[in-house]
Parts: C-alpha cells; sequence; structure tokens
C-alpha cells in the first residue's frame, strides 16, 4: 500500500530549509537535463523524501512519499479557506502518484476543520495522525510519572489548548489514570458547562478551568500542551522542576531552542522513534530518518503498513480506545515514544530524575535554618544503598553533567563499590582490571592492607592530625626525612601539600623567591596540573585557552631540542626549568638516551635551577624509585604526589635542596609566605610512610622494570600486525598505546564522490563557493578527520570496558594513546589476560587495516 503525507514548515527557519531543498533540487535537476521553464514554474507542494519500502517490525511492508507545503502556520491562517483547497489539491496530486491514504500535518489538517472537510473532498482515505500524536504525549507523561515516582492524586496536570482533539482526548486518558487536571482554554470560551461537556461527568470534579496562562504557573508543574496558537506559555514564569509535554507544533512554549534555565524540561512530545529492526527503505550506511518522527506521519506509516485504508483520525473526537489502538499498533510495527527528546536532542532517564527534588518535597524541601530537618536530610542520603543511575544522576546534577554524557557515550559510565589490589567490582559484583590505578596514584594497588591499617591504627589510637603552626606533627617530619634520604641529589626540605598539582605550585613560588626571575622554562606537549600556576607551564593549549592571561614570562620550549633549550635557560628572566622524565599526560613520551643528563648540564652551565615533576613517575613507576635514577639526574627540586600515599589520602610533596629553601624563605619575613592548611596532617603522612615502606620492601620498582619489560614486547609483538598501531611506548610499567588508524582525505573524498556521482554539477558549484565558506568548510573537514581517529582509539577503551572488563583510558594531552598504568603488584597473568584482549580488540577492529 502507498501513503502520501503532506507537512509544513512549522518556523521560519525551517520553511527556509525548505526553500533551500527545493533551490538545491530544481538546480540539479537543471544541471543534469537542462534548462525547463516547467521545472522552475510554481508548485503547490515540494517533494521532500520517498520512501521505496517500508519494512515494520512485523514484516509488514508499505511505501510513500512525503512533500512539503512551504507555508508556516499564520500564513495559513491568514487565508484558511485557499490553504484548504491546496491541500485537497497536494491529495490529488498523491493520488496521480498512486497514493490509497494521505496524512495532513499541523496545520494542513486544521485549515480542513481537523480533517474533516478535506476528508468529505479527497477521493482517497486521509487521517491527521493526532491519534498517535495523542499516544506520543500520552506515553511520555507516563514515563516521566514513573521516572520521578509521582503520586497522580497529588500532581495537577495543565492541559494547554482544551478543547483541541489532541489535548481532550490527552485529558480523559489522564484523568483515567487518576490526574486532576487544569485545563487552559481561549479567554474567549465562556461556557463552563459547554466545555464540561465534552468530558465523562464522573471526572468534572477533578478538572477545573481558565482562560489565563497566569492561573497554571504556581499550581502546576507538569504541562501539556497542543494548541494551534503557539508560544502560550512564558517558560520563564514556570516553576522549578516543571515539565511541559509539547506536543503538537508550533510550539507552546515562547521559546524556539532549548531554553538557558536547566531546572526545567521541554519535552517534544508528539514524536515517536522507530526500531532497527524497522527499515524505511533507501538507508545507505545503515542511516535514515528514524528519530523522532512526528506523530502524524508515523501514524500515516501504520496506517499503510496495516493496509487500512479508513479515515482514521477526524474531528475534535478522538476516542481514547482509538488512541491506545493505533499505539498498540506502532508499538507492534516498531514505533515508539521513547527515548524522549527535547528540542530534537536526546534526553535519558537522569535528564528527568536531576527535577525529583521538587516532587518529593517530604525527602528534601528543608528549613536550612532547622537542625533537625538538616540533620534528618542528610541520613537519608547517608542511608541510601543507591542504585547505579541514582549515583548517575547525582553526579549528573551536581557536579558534571557533560562527564557524565562522555562517559556513557564510550559506554565507561561505572560505578564501583568495592576495589581490591587490581580489581574494582560494580553493584552486580563483576570485577574489572583496571589498567588505569588513578593515573598512576595506585602503585601498591588498591586498599593496600598495609597501608590502611597503619591509617586505622593510628585513627584508633587517636593520633592528632592538624596541628601544623602550633605544634610540629611528629609523621610529617619523620616522612621528610625518609623523602630526603631517599630521593636523588641532595634533597634538605620538603613542602607538604594535597596535590600534584599543588606541589607544582609550591615548586613555582619556591624558584620565583630563590633565583628573583620571573621566568620558569617548560616543555612542549607537557603536563603539570590544572590550577593557574600549573597551567602556565603545562604545555598544551587545550588545557591553557580558557583561563588566559596566565602567569607571565613563562618560555615554552620544544621537547627533546636542546639548542632551543639552551638558548631559552640563557635568558635572564628565566630562572628555572621545569620537565618530566616521562611526558604521561602528553602520550606517554620517553626522551632519547642521554637527554636528561644534558640538560641537567645545560642548568648546571646557565645556573637554572632543575625542577622535575615526578608526580606520575616517580615511586618505582618506571622500573626506578625515582625516573631520574635512569640517567643519574640529582635535581634542585623535585615534585611527588599521586601514589605517595598509597592511593587512600591526599598528599603532595615538594623537595628542594636546603640552600635553594634557605634562598626562598629563609628569613624571618619569609619562613611562613608559603604554607597549607590541609598540608603536612599526620594522617597523610602515615599513610605516605607506610606507602614508602611497602614500595621499598616488595621492591615494586625491579617489578615495574621486569614485567614492564615483557609487557612491551608482549604488546609489540601484536602491534607489529596492525598497521594502526603507531608505537608501544614507555618505561617500566608506564606505557602508551599510540593508535594511528588515519582518516586524513576521508571527508573531502567522500565530498567528492558525492558531487561526482549526484546528479548536477557539484563540482562546479564548490568552485564558485565563496572563499571563506570553502576555507571553513575545509577546516572543518580535516578536524572531522582527527576526531575520526579519536574516535577509533576510544572504541578500545570501549571494548576493553565491555567485552572483557579492563579498564583504560586515553591520555590527557592526546586522545589516541591509550595510557597502560596498572597498579606495581599487578601479576603477569593479568598482565597476559591483558595482552590477549588487546589481540582480540585489534583483530575486531582490523576491517581496514590502513
Amino acid at each position: 500500500m502507498k501513503f502520501g503525507f503532506i507537512a509544513h514548515p512549522t518556523s521560519v527557519g525551517l520553511k527556509r530549509y525548505v526553500k533551500m531543498l527545493d533551490l538545491l533540487q530544481r538546480n540539479t535537476q537543471d544541471q543534469h537535463t537542462g534548462y525547463n521553464r516547467e521545472l522552475w514554474g510554481k508548485a503547490n507542494l515540494v517533494p521532500f523524501m520517498n520512501f521505496a519500502k517500508i519494512t515494520s517490525a512485523s514484516g509488514a511492508t508499505c511505501e510513500g512519499m512525503i512533500k512539503y507545503m512551504p507555508l508556516i502556520a499564520e500564513e495559513m491562517i491568514a487565508d484558511p479557506r485557499a490553504i484548504a483547497e491546496r491541500v485537497v489539491a497536494g491529495v490529488e496530486e498523491f493520488v496521480a502518484d498512486g497514493a490509497e491514504l494521505v496524512g495532513l500535518g499541523g496545520f494542513t489538517s486544521i485549515v480542513g476543520r481537523r480533517g474533516e472537510a478535506t476528508a468529505a473532498k479527497s477521493p482517497i482515505p486521509i487521517t491527521s495522525g493526532n491519534s498517535l500524536t495523542t499516544y506520543a504525549g500520552y506515553k511520555a507523561l507516563m514515563q516521566i510519572k514513573e521516572w520521578l515516582d509521582i503520586n497522580p492524586e497529588k500532581e495537577t496536570v495543565a492541559i494547554v489548548g482544551y478543547p483541541g482533539s489532541i489535548c481532550l482526548a490527552l485529558s480523559r486518558l489522564l484523568l483515567a489514570e487518576g490526574f486532576n487536571l487544569k485545563l487552559l482554554h481561549r479567554a474567549g470560551h465562556k461556557d463552563k458547562a459547554e466545555m464540561l461537556s465534552h468530558l465523562p461527568e464522573q471526572y468534572h470534579q477533578r478538572v477545573s478551568l481558565t482562560g489565563n496562562p497566569d492561573d497554571l504557573y504556581d499550581e502546576c508543574k507538569l504541562f501539556a500542551g497542543a494548541t494551534s496558537a503557539g508560544g502560550v506559555i512564558d517558560v520563564a514564569k514556570l516553576q522549578p522542576g516543571s515539565i511541559f509535554i509539547d506536543v503538537a507544533l508550533p510550539r507552546d512554549v515562547n521559546v524556539d531552542a532549548r531554553p538557558a534555565r536547566d531546572d526545567i524540561l521541554i519535552i517534544d512530545g508528539g514524536c515517536v522513534t522507530a526500531t532497527d529492526a524497522v527499515k524505511l527503505g533507501g538507508e545507505s550506511l545503515n542511516v535514515t530518518i528514524k528519530q523522532q518522527l512526528n506523530g502524524c506521519m508515523a501514524e500515516t506509516i501504520v496506517l499503510a503498513l496495516e493496509r487500512r485504508r479508513e479515515n482514521y483520525s477526524l474531528g475534535r473526537y478522538l476516542e481514547p480506545v482509538k488512541v491506545l489502538e493505533i499505539g498498540e499498533l506502532a508499538e507492534k510495527h516498531g514505533f515508539y515514544a521513547y527515548p524522549l527528546a527535547s528540542f530534537g536532542e536526546r534526553i535519558d532517564r537522569q535528564h528527568v530524575t536531576n527535577l525529583k527534588r521538587y516532587y518529593h518535597q517530604d525527602i528534601y524541601a528543608i528549613d536550612k535554618g532547622d537542625t533537625s530537618q538538616r540533620l534528618t536530610f542528610i541520613d537519608n542520603i547517608i542511608a541510601q544503598d543507591p542504585a547505579k543511575e541514582d549515583t548517575l544522576d547525582r553526579h549528573h546534577q551536581f557536579i558534571n553533567p557533560m562527564m557524565v554524557e562522555f562517559l556513557k557515550q564510550q559506554r565507561c559510565d561505572n560505578v564501583f563499590r568495592k576495589a581490591q589490589g587490581t580489581m574494582l567490582y560494580d553493584n552486580d559484583g563483576t570485577g574489572y582490571l583496571d589498567m588505569v590505578a588513578g593515573y598512576g596514584c595506585l602503585n601498591l594497588g588498591h586498599n593496600p592492607s598495609a597501608v590502611s591499617q597503619a591509617v586505622k591504627t593510628f585513627l584508633d589510637e587517636q593520633g592528632p592530625n592538624f596541628i601544623q603552626y602550633i605544634s610540629v606533627p611528629e609523621h610529617t617530619a619523620k616522612l621528610a626525612e625518609v623523602l630526603c634520604h631517599l630521593a636523588p641529589g641532595n634533597m634538605g626540605r620538603v613542602f607538604f601539600s594535597n596535590s600534584g598539582t599543588e606541589a607544582v605550585e609550591a615548586a613555582i613560588k619556591l624558584a620565583k623567591a630563590a633565583t628573583g626571575k620571573p621566568g620558569i622554562a617548560y616543555l612542549k606537549n607537557s603536563y603539570h596540573g590544572k590550577t593557574l600556576g600549573a597551567l602556565s607551564i603545562t604545555g598544551r593549549e587545550k588545557h591553557r585557552k580558557y583561563f588566559q592571561p596566565l602567569i607571565q614570562a613563562m618560555v615554552e620550549v620544544p621537547f627533546a631540542d636542546l639548542d632551543a633549550l639552551r638558548e631559552a635557560l640563557q635568558r635572564d628572566d628565566v630562572g628555572a626549568l621545569m620537565l618530566e622524565p616521562i611526558q604521561g599526560e602528553g602520550g606517554v613520551h620517553v626522551p632519547p638516551a642521554g637527554y636528561l643528563s644534558a640538560v641537567q648540564q645545560i642548568c648546571r652551565d646557565t645556573g637554572t635551577l632543575l625542577m622535575v615533576d615526578e608526580i606520575q613517575t616517580g615511586l618505582a613507576r618506571t622500573g626506578k624509585l625515582f625516573a631520574c635514577e635512569w640517567e643519574g639526574i640529582e635535581p634542585d627540586v623535585l615534585m611527588l604526589s599521586k601514589s605517595l600515599s598509597g592511593g587512600l589520602l591526599p598528599i603532595g610533596a615538594t623537595l628542594c635542596r636546603s640552600d635553594v629553601w634557605q634562598r626562598a624563605y629563609g628569613t624571618s619575613d619569609r619562613f611562613l609566605v608559603h604554607t597549607s592548611t590541609f598540608g603536612g596532617g599526620n594522617l597523610a603522612s602515615v599513610a605516605a610512610l607506610t606507602a614508602l615502606r611497602e614500595i621499598v620492601a616488595q621492591d615494586l620498582a625491579a617489578r615495574a622494570d621486569e614485567l614492564g619489560s615483557y609487557f612491551k614486547s608482549e604488546l609489540q609483538a601484536i602491534a607489529d600486525q596492525y598497521p594502526f598501531i603507531a608505537e608501544i611506548r614507555g618505561q617500566g610499567l608506564m606505557l602508551g598505546i599510540q593508535f594511528e588508524q588515519t582518516f586524513d582525505g576521508a571527508v573531502a573524498a567522500s565530498a567528492r564522490e558525492f558531487a561526482t556521482r549526484l546528479p548536477g554539477d557539484w563540482h562546479s558549484t564548490w568552485k564558485f563557493l565563496p572563499d571563506p565558506v570553502r576555507e571553513h568548510l575545509q577546516a572543518a573537514m580535516t578536524r572531522m578527520e582527527q576526531t575520526l581517529g579519536e574516535m577509533f582509539c576510544l572504541k578500545f577503551v570501549t571494548k576493553f570496558c565491555l567485552d572483557h572488563q579492563i579498564l583504560t583510558f586515553v591520555t590527557a594531552n592526546s586522545s589516541t594513546v591509550i595510557r597502560i598504568q596498572p597498579p606495581l603488584v599487578i601479576s603477569k597473568p593479568e598482565i597476559d589476560r591483558f595482552v590477549s584482549a588487546f589481540a582480540s580488540v585489534c583483530e575486531e577492529l582490523s576491517t581496514f587495516l590502513d
């Protein structure tokens, strides 16, 4: 069976989109076959899409066409009689093309008395599609009810556009679900009894009527709207937590895009989405228009699939039984009201549950001045045993929504409940091998028992923690002595902080105070942290550009370029050099042999402080206790953090020679100019002392060297088989896999291919595009090709996680490098497990070798 559907643009922007399609389509035909006056004549309908064959989830088939009537609602209202005639003429066009059923979209239905007048003149059956549109809005509201755990008796739903056909049918369905309703009608409708007569009498006590939208905002948080006017609801007046199901077009909210407010939701409520089992014909690359199909069009398709040549949704009264019937038929054929969307963008459960607190005042509405209420609230939160989704919801709402959405996109939105050694366990008890280890924080593994016991003992004995500056912390003093004796060089002072980036900040201030020079040299592609000072010597513009201006006089030097380094350190305003022995976040780049020792000599020759960031490389990670030891480097300043406490407590340390500290802080005016409230507490020092002891006692440096060499050679053997693995690099158990699945030229080739094979002369069109347009398109194509390479790398992350329960991630400065930094207590069988998984994923993603 063949159908036709008459759509129309619902905004000026979409009208211009239709205009663009029409111009391109006609111009293409003109270039292909030559000028034809009829081709450039006035058209009643603009062709949009042909469905050569639609196959539903049930195996039923049909075919059809969509054409646009290129008029917006205001233009139709201005001359409804003439437009009604054009609609009938449009139906006749479809009949000539072989259609046996025609669907009317939006105002093409309204101008014909909701399809009734058009049906009277039409030679074939028609439908307005309003039944499935109503069903989609109803199902969206039912899903929201479930996600927010709403009691219908406690929430009044505002229906905007009563007694229009969609709103009337929706009202009857919601009343049957137990909701109370506030019905907004046109201000001119005064006969209350007449309007109530459209509803069964048993429901009259549960509805109220108003002609003023302002009467809705204070009483209602749930809305559904389907007016013919559009723009009825003022988004600014909605209560926090409000959800508006915008069922019909044009929109009933007074905004054209997603509103700035994040405490409300506007949901596209009259749409359905086809499942993968539905084939809409003409698919290329398994891509076709399947999401957010307007309910009116989808109803036409469903009726054609059912071979029902009948007038279906006409007039004001849409029987609820028929609304539910077409909904069930739609689902049978693979068309559902989910996923939900807002202004075309998909939304999921989290977007809705972010508003949950507005619907459960008994839990979330507390008097912030009432101690007992605050305590009850805190206790309720602590006592909860949340599902994974609840934790993701909280993170999305209160911490970083984009991070949660990114992790979901990569299928890495894990929530773990238990950790031990090299393993993490989720709510279901599934174990994951952790090859990230907190980016190098967990050299001893998760929850190392010796460190945990030392911390527990200190707390059980009620040891004093924050006593700095009113007394000397005993354990912190011990830790300082151990670090100074273990570290390379002649270290004599330690400043304690809470993180690696704070350790770097301390080093920056130390260098400035000790040398009297404002400048510090650093290496391109380095990473030293994200606080303002650390960013100033981090060599990646991606991290820096939003925080300019940074600290001035910092000098970037190319990696492994000794001549450039010598030139930079000879400047009068540069007093120190900051570097990493291996650039971890830069992509695990190991400097050439002899480079670090040459750097040290240049620093000695120029009187420059050599400051070495061992935050990620230190404490046995690379096969030595300190990576400096590989080339006998003796830094003037050394930074540590990450695994210093065994990953249990935040701690950072900035070590330096005694004479450097003396120049910087060795006077009565200076000795307290750089301090930290939390830095240097006994508790973190107890953890760090025990962690250091365990690292040495277990000889983790030798273990990292031995296992790292084996690991690297095994990975290399696999990488040699696949050109998209550019390099396996690193040292010890600090490894990186560099991917190089290049897509250079792919987008341009695609454009040329389409330009060659599509009708017309698109190559000529490209030539005559304005220069700025072509330049922007070229830049966009290049960036898109880079993004595709990053996407390929991230698929390895996804497949490791989902297929093999192994956790990996990319480096901060490069999304084409996967880091391998497991706990140093990893076993050889666990390494073999990763190697086997790596081989498997490489094979599965090797459709294209180059």
